[in-house]
């Protein structure tokens, strides 16, 4: 099954109460290029605006769709959800199996 930017959209607005982030790489400006971070999961606060196309309002999310979005499906122990990576960053936004319906 091909993930799409919809795919990925639809999973978010179904899981908007119980969204965790995790993001493997970021921009970072002051070296102009993509660094890896350590973080963990953190779970996602804003609720998702989606009128706001790059980031569905949540913060470690950006989206670049002209130069390339890449989605995979994720599995844990814990979560389930999709990683996403792109010329800004990588992470993967996840719910937590106990809550899959």
């Amino acid at each position: 099954m091909r993930i799409t930017t919809n795919t990925f959209k639809s999973f978010i607005r179904k899981n908007k109460d119980n969204l965790f982030i995790r993001r493997d790489s970021k921009f970072d400006g002051m070296t102009d290029c993509v660094r890896t971070t350590q973080e963990g999961f953190a779970k996602v606060t804003t609720e998702p605006d989606f009128t706001q196309k790059d980031t569905y309002n949540i913060q470690g999310l950006w989206l670049v769709r002209r130069s390339g979005d890449y989605f995979e499906y994720y599995e844990d122990e814990k979560f389930y959800g999709y990683e996403f990576t792109n010329s800004c960053g990588s992470g993967i936004i996840a719910t937590p199996k106990q809550s899959r319906a």
